[in-house]
């Protein structure tokens, strides 16, 4: 329901819109031309590979960059386009940028204050005490940028940004340089307060799994081009094509043959809804996690080639009659293996079918 409600606000109220938007980058790269509307008070991730294509594209929001074509709109005001160009700081979009960017020589609360130079004094000490209070940084309003941890540099960039009240904030990779540890809690703390704020945000990532759980869209990008847009479900589940299926899957390939609308591999008969000619040789991508062990002795059975411990899952490679490559199979299940054997089966529902070219 939240993501329905979130995609009616951005066909009827888009905070941003970016139409036939084009920046070439030399004679090897060229990003666009880009279309992309996105509704107020959504959280919007740009996600795929690096050199797609990504922080150029948020550079060229932010006013950073100008583009050689298209144009910019934010709240229905015009920031680029024909015979229009807003610079950065007159276009109300808040910037946290990838190493944080904070004054080394202001301290948190100097560097929160700093946007707000325009506003009356006391207006200004109380946003900045408001947004202290909500980053859980009061305690730590009088210390210098090097004094802080990097969650707690994130939380001030962030709070630096929220400041002056932006239609819009833009995140390049924030949380890139947090251990691993601490991505996750930071990343938690951050969408809370960008909820809890109404804020429109843009965020920047090349991991797949942070896409899934941060953005209410996730825009994947490849080469300079928007592959497919829409909630975290939808591409998951319902990739457009291989690259946006492998971007955030690993896939057993299985090769196969169309014929009377489904495919037909050495592992059984699976759905296909591509437009295929009879005979056509496409590919079965089945998720590890899609092979599950079963007792039927109608099953299909492979040889344990390998086993693979991983704590919450354990992983297996099987050699499986018919096919070149091993069949990986990913378990939550503990495994009682006698005779090197495997039953399994596989969920027909979860097979996507593509290509094989």
């Amino acid at each position: 329901m939240a993501d329905q409600l979130h995609d009616g606000d951005a066909r009827a109220q888009p905070m941003l819109e970016v139409e036939r938007l084009v920046r070439r980058l030399g004679p090897g790269f060229t990003l666009g031309p880009i279309d992309l509307s996105i509704g107020a008070r959504q959280i919007v991730c740009l996600v795929g590979h690096s050199g797609c294509g990504k922080s150029t594209l948020l550079r060229l929001i932010a006013g950073i960059e100008r583009p050689d074509s298209g144009t910019v709109r934010l709240d229905g005001k015009a920031l680029a386009g024909p015979g229009v160009f807003v610079e950065p700081e007159k276009r109300n979009i808040g910037f946290v940028f990838q190493d944080y960017a904070l004054f080394p020589h202001l301290t948190v609360k100097q560097n929160i204050l700093f946007g707000l130079r325009k506003r009356p004094r006391e207006e200004a000490r109380a946003r900045v005490a408001m947004l202290l209070e909500l980053t859980a940084l009061t305690a730590m309003a009088g210390r210098y940028p090097h004094m802080l941890s990097g969650g707690e540099q994130q939380r001030a960039a962030l709070a630096r940004a929220l400041a002056p009240e932006p239609s819009i904030v833009l995140m390049d990779e924030p949380f890139s340089n947090l251990d691993r540890d601490l991505r996750e809690r930071v990343r938690h703390e951050t969408i809370a307060l960008l909820r809890r704020t109404a804020t429109t945000a843009v965020i920047v990532t090349h991991d797949p799994e942070e896409a899934l759980s941060t953005g209410d869209r996730i825009v994947l990008m490849k080469s300079g081009q928007i592959v497919q847009n829409g909630t975290g479900r939808d591409l998951h589940d319902r990739p457009a094509d291989r690259y946006a299926a492998e971007f955030f899957s690993t896939f057993n390939r299985v090769p196969g043959i169309y014929r009377g609308g489904a495919l037909h591999t050495a592992l059984g008969a699976f759905p296909c809804r591509l437009d295929l000619a009879e005979g056509s040789e496409a590919l079965a991508f089945i998720r590890p996690q899609a092979v599950c062990p079963c007792m039927a002795l109608d099953g299909l059975s492979g040889a344990v080639r390998s086993r693979s411990f991983r704590g919450e899952i354990e992983q297996l490679e099987l050699d499986v009659e018919g096919l070149t490559a091993p069949l990986v199979m990913r378990t939550t299940q503990r495994l009682n293996i006698q005779d090197g054997k495997l039953r399994f089966r596989i969920d027909p529902e979860t097979v996507l079918a593509f290509t094989a070219a």
